[in-house]
């Protein structure tokens, strides 16, 4: 399904892109745009549901953090990068892709769940809650994934593909992103309860 997805996807953008010259952040915000509702979707229907039962609230969510934040915020880390290491070497591509987990990966795991949970009408103490339990370790798995994406990604793509390229391959990273947002926050009452049992 994901490969089918994908396909649909590039073809989409293709055609977008055939139509008139794109600015990279206008193409990136499009694949944005229906990238990250497509992750939600696939990681709703790996939990069970199905056309009729989809949470599109969710997958609507999805699709304008993509689209508005992720595809600005990522074009705007392209060009710094490439502005500050305008070179293409495997070298530089490590680099920058060591650089990104430092400075771009936290902001961007901060970023995801303080901005889902405000997109879901949380109040601003929930999401901080949230943010404080799912940020630092989805930031560890990212740490595990991200550098040799990045690496690729600035060492052999060209600048104007790198928003694309890093879209397209992030598909089963929104997958994981949508799993862990609907996992259960435990609240600060309970975590308490179990670290300090009080006996009657």
């Amino acid at each position: 399904m994901s490969s089918q997805v994908v396909k649909q996807l590039i073809g989409l953008q293709r055609h977008l892109s055939a139509k008139g010259k794109l600015h990279p952040m206008v193409k990136g915000a499009v694949t944005y745009a229906l990238l990250w509702p497509t992750g939600s979707l696939i990681q709703q229907t790996l939990e069970g549901r199905n056309l009729k039962t989809y949470d599109w609230a969710r997958a609507l969510r999805f699709s304008l953090f993509g689209a508005l934040y992720v595809a600005p915020t990522l074009y705007g880390w392209v060009r710094l990068s490439s502005a500050m290491w305008p070179q293409t070497s495997l070298r530089i591509g490590i680099v920058k892709a060591l650089t990104e987990q430092v400075s771009y990966g936290p902001f961007a795991c901060i970023s995801f769940f303080m901005g889902m949970s405000l997109l879901e009408l949380k109040t601003f103490s929930e999401a901080v809650e949230e943010t404080k339990q799912k940020a630092f370790p989805t930031y560890k798995v990212g740490l595990c994934v991200w550098p040799f994406v990045q690496t690729i990604n600035f060492s052999l793509v060209p600048e104007h593909n790198r928003v694309v390229f890093v879209s397209i391959c992030s598909l089963m990273w929104i997958i994981f992103l949508a799993f862990t947002k609907i996992q259960q926050v435990e609240s600060v009452e309970s975590s308490e309860v179990l670290e300090n049992p009080t006996t009657s």
